[in-house]
């Protein structure tokens, strides 16, 4: 079998929750890859709703099944929260319980006869899971590619425009989340409410409500755009469709088992 990308572009994501199942095995014969976007409920300050991971990982995945016609999952919408804190509203899996549920996602689609699987993460402390997910795929099966990414992990981080100087992860409901969701849900932003938070250097990952009072950390907040938030969100959607589509392409090692 040739694994390919759809030569035409979908034009819409090919959503794989509302295909048959007979729809489902005839397009694994012709486009062999799956997205998995991967969110978080959490606490996004005074501002943002807690599903903010969920709907951008979500939207630039669907985005990018548009442009490639590789279907998408539904999201895994809870993530690895705690160090969140005791702020209110944030529903957290264990890292352990991320591992388990993402391996079975996983080996359930491999059934299906999928052989090239993507997660696409809003949550940056979903990352060691994902990766221990992925390496356990990767272990047990010899005939798969997988890999774990952000949604901005296909262009430089220094390009990305947080008004954020040392963020790091702990970068949260700043000004390029905010104006990312002012595009894509404005009616979910309360931006008379929005709070900045001098971010600072340090060694140590600490937990959210260990180093801000509100949840927020990045400044300038409350300047975030919607125009800002569409060149973001179409530059996340433009690399990430561009990278998985070359990527579903890419040769096989010669010693892989490839899929039959």
């Amino acid at each position: 079998m040739t694994i390919q990308v759809n030569p035409e572009p979908a034009g819409s994501p090919v959503r794989w929750a509302e295909l048959t199942s007979p729809e489902a095995a005839d397009l694994v014969t012709r486009v062999n890859a799956v997205m998995i976007p991967v969110g978080a409920i959490e606490q996004h300050g005074p501002h943002l709703p807690l599903a903010v991971d969920t709907i951008i990982a979500t939207a630039v995945a669907e985005g990018v099944s548009a442009e490639t016609g590789i279907p998408v999952t539904p999201p895994v919408s809870f993530g690895v929260s705690a160090s969140h804190g005791g702020f209110p509203g944030t529903m957290t899996l264990q890292p352990e319980t991320m591992i388990a549920l993402v391996t079975d996602l996983f080996e359930s689609l491999y059934a299906s006869g999928v052989r090239q699987f993507v997660t696409v993460s809003g949550h940056i402390w979903n990352n060691g899971s994902l990766d221990v997910a992925v390496e356990k795929l990767r272990v047990r099966h010899d005939d798969v590619r997988v890999r774990a990414i952000g949604y901005v992990t296909m262009y430089p981080g220094a390009e990305v425009d947080g008004h954020v100087s040392y963020g790091r992860g702990l970068m949260h409901a700043n000004f390029f989340e905010t104006s990312v969701l002012l595009h894509l849900h404005p009616e979910l932003v309360r931006l008379d409410r929005a709070v900045s938070h001098l971010d600072t250097d340090s060694f140590w990952d600490y937990r959210m409500d260990q180093v801000s009072e509100t949840g927020v950390w990045g400044r300038d907040v409350a300047s975030a755009t919607a125009g800002h938030g569409k060149d973001e969100f179409e530059r996340c959607v433009r690399t990430t469709a561009r990278a998985i589509a070359a990527a579903v392409r890419e040769p096989w090692p010669s010693s892989a088992h490839r899929p039959a």
